[in-house]
């Protein structure tokens, strides 16, 4: 009798069986067990410190209303995770298949019917999913830069399409029953939502656990080329896993829409982070290979409680004094605008220590094998080739640039195409509008506009070469602002002490990026994630979310042209060339001129430079060179920070005021103007000139989209969609013109057959 080799499922479970003992329980296990205790005594904590709120049916109830729908997103969210990928981009897929859903249905706008708007939008999530799919795995752009586009995009549409107000239906509402009552309470008194999560969970456990498509998942999350060789398809179940991410948050987003009967353009904000934090503290594994959906949901049930804690707060009481009557009255203490923010973003980053620090390390397993006296569990293995890989790439392009001659040398620099591409902007800007582009002081105030977004990318620009990442600079720029802004107008601080409180806060930021990303060793688009949600949240929570104004003209000086700050000291420039300059160049711009002159002087010159490129391009083979990787990544970070906190210290004195949305959308900005600019999200590449280069692009762009040409002008949401798009094909070219030199490889295969072909006709 022929015997059959092993199916790849089978295999798997042998080895896990083989090596570690017996093969971990894919539905539930001890780990969910210790969160349902966590829970338990969480609630009962809810219930002693609000016990009119957590005491009572109701608010259970509503708990596990509000949880479902983070926990289907949560389901999706797990296929992505355990394939060892991505999907930042689900809050905001929630939020646009509700908005469109309303648009839709709503009588004001199209006032179609509940059939056709449903399917459109699950058509809508499908796009989304096979979006990310094919940009992932086929286009080959990283998860978190494609997520991320694909986030930022969604938003931009959201606050499009809503044009910042609520969209309601409730009497259009009441003639479609059968889809409305989702969002109520059935005859047996609970949510129908509930159900509905019920049935989602108990699909995505046994798909996940106890079917091919599962197996599948885990083997390419363990190990995709291993995963690869025993004839599975990587790509298609990375794709799958994409999809059915985006439907489960697209079906939460028609939930909401059900529930509230309308829509508002807050819906899906921080709904990425939470789906996140859910899984991870789930027991899910950020490296792939290892997750359950039981522990998802239950993850997902402790981040609302704790949300919920956090925002209902506690009864307090309080006397108020009329006249001379004393009055006791009670309150709830609830915590400040921003609160929240700051600890779903610590969340984040504590959940993901979790997994390298206590699970991999099976600390829970070896307590209890300790306290029953027998040997202790062998830890995971930490490492292997899925995990880090080595990742020097471009060799042509630089051989290309150091073979190449005159003009053609030029051409060949990786930079040449953003320094082309602003000229041809510039150019085009002064055909469309050449009254209002030739004038001197309209050209200076765009370049006042490109100063901020300069500053960050210089740092930025060492970080991505060193292999790295950073979104949290638009968030430090807020904080630094936010800090400096709040010790003037509420301390009533000097300008020197607001400048110095404003660089520590934003130093201190950098620092806890620095130290998370090479001390504990986590992914820097993670920490720097955690970090995004952490600034932003205190940027708000320092001013109460209002915008504050009014401070000493001598800190608003840093925002000032030069003339201006001569006037003030009482200086007059002579009529002529010196003050026509004086009176249009600012102080923030001659800054970061020689920031830029010392960074470009380091990176391109100075050993550390060399170091950084080291580093970026392979990094094992840096350390073998000698080089102290992680004291490169550390200072790297710390510039990134450096420069963000310099951006918002400046934009607080340019706009003499500070607004809790300062820096909105300059991660993005960022990101694309480095990669425009040369820089290769793979790291190894960069140069401050591409960069400066790259930032000129973008802000060109932002300043041709606004330009009003015969009473047209872009609304601004769309220009974020379109800066979006922008970054998605900076990317592309990154990977395929300058990384896997495509064009070269066509010419050379064209050649090839040119050669063929008249060797064929002699």
């Amino acid at each position: 009798m022929r015997q059959q080799g092993n199916r790849p499922e089978e295999t798997m479970a042998l080895t896990a069986t083989t090596s570690l003992g017996r093969a971990p329980s894919q539905i539930v296990g001890g780990w969910e067990v210790g969160l349902v205790a966590l829970l338990l005594l969480l609630y009962l904590g809810g219930a002693l410190v609000n016990p009119a709120f957590f005491g009572s049916t109701g608010a259970f109830h509503s708990l596990l209303r509000d949880t479902s729908r983070v926990a289907i997103i949560a389901v999706g969210v797990t296929f992505v995770i355990v394939n060892k990928d991505l999907d930042l981009s689900v809050g905001s897929t929630y939020g646009l298949v509700a908005v469109v859903f309303a648009r839709l249905f709503a009588p004001n706008f199209l006032d179609l019917g509940v059939v056709t708007s449903v399917i459109l939008c699950l058509l809508l999530g499908t796009l989304i999913g096979l979006i990310n799919g094919v940009l992932v795995t086929i286009l080959k752009v990283p998860a978190f830069i494609a997520t991320l586009t694909i986030l930022f995009i969604g938003r931009g549409f959201v606050l499009a399409l809503t044009h910042g107000q609520a969209i309601y239906y409730p009497a259009k509402a009441t003639g479609y029953p059968l889809f409305f009552h989702l969002g109520e309470t059935n005859l047996l008194g609970f949510n129908n939502q509930i159900v509905i999560f019920v049935v989602v969970a108990v699909i995505g456990a046994y798909v996940l656990a106890k079917t091919r498509w599962g197996y599948e998942t885990f083997a390419t999350g363990g190990n995709e080329q291993a995963a690869s060789y025993a004839g599975i398809p990587t790509n298609w179940v990375r794709i799958r896993a994409f999809l059915i991410s985006s439907l489960c948050a697209a079906l939460a987003g028609l939930m909401s829409a059900a529930q509230d009967k309308g829509v508002t353009p807050l819906y899906g904000v921080s709904g990425e982070l939470t789906a996140i934090a859910a899984v991870i503290i789930g027991g899910a594994s950020i490296l792939g290979g290892r997750g359950r959906v039981a522990g998802s949901c239950l993850g997902a049930l402790l981040v609302v409680l704790l949300d919920k804690v956090l925002r209902e707060g506690w009864p307090i009481t309080r006397t108020i004094k009329i006249g001379d009557e004393e009055i006791t009255v009670n309150a709830v203490f609830s915590l400040p605008v921003g609160a929240v923010p700051v600890f779903l973003g610590l969340l984040l980053v504590v959940a993901v220590l979790i997994e390298p620090y206590l699970i991999r390390r099976q600390v829970a397993g070896r307590l209890w094998a300790w306290l029953r006296g027998r040997p202790p569990p062998p830890a995971y293995e930490i490492g292997g080739i899925a995990i880090e890989g080595v990742q020097t790439k471009g060799a042509m392009a630089t051989d290309m640039a150091l073979s190449a001659t005159g003009f053609g040398k030029f051409l060949a620099r990786r930079d040449a195409l953003a320094v082309i591409l602003t000229a041809l902007l510039w150019l085009t800007g002064l055909a469309l509008r050449p009254d209002y582009w030739w004038n001197l002081s309209n050209s200076f105030a765009i370049l006042l506009n490109y100063t901020e977004l300069a500053l960050i990318t210089i740092g930025l620009t060492y970080v991505i070469a060193a292999g790295d990442i950073d979104l949290s600079v638009g968030a430090v720029l807020a904080l630094a602002g936010s800090t400096a802004a709040y010790f003037l107008k509420v301390l009533g601080a000097d300008p020197v002490t607001a400048v110095a409180m404003g660089l520590l806060a934003g130093m201190c930021a950098g620092f806890v990026n620095a130290i998370v990303t090479v001390g504990f060793k986590l992914p820097a688009f993670i920490a720097t994630l955690g970090m995004f949600y952490i600034a932003r949240g205190l940027a708000a929570w320092f001013v109460a979310g209002q915008q504050l104004t009014g401070w000493p003209e001598g800190y608003n000086l840093l925002g000032r042209k030069v003339n201006d700050i001569l006037l003030h000291y009482r200086i007059s420039l002579p009529d002529g060339l010196l003050r026509s300059i004086a009176e249009v160049v600012s102080v923030q711009t001659i800054w970061m001129l020689l920031v830029a002159l010392i960074a470009g002087v380091v990176l391109a010159y100075m050993p550390f430079g060399q170091k950084v490129y080291a580093t970026g391009g392979n990094i094992r083979a840096a350390a073998y060179a000698g080089i102290n990787t992680n004291r490169v990544r550390f200072f790297a970070l710390m510039l990134a920070a450096l420069c963000a906190t310099m951006a918002g210290i400046i934009n607080v004195a340019y706009f003499r005021s500070f607004n809790p949305v300062a820096g909105q959308f300059r991660e993005l900005d960022a990101i694309a103007s480095v990669i425009i600019g040369g820089g290769s999200i793979f790291g190894g590449y960069g140069t401050v000139i591409g960069a400066l280069a790259g930032a000129a692009v973008i802000t060109l762009i932002r300043a041709l989209l606004q330009l009003n040409v015969q009473g047209f002008t872009m609304p601004q949401h769309w220009i974020n969609v379109f800066i979006g798009g922008i970054l998605i094909v900076a990317v592309l070219i990154d990977i395929w013109v300058r990384q896997a030199n495509i064009f070269g490889r066509l010419r050379a295969r064209l050649a090839r057959r040119t050669r063929t072909a008249e060797t064929t006709h002699a």
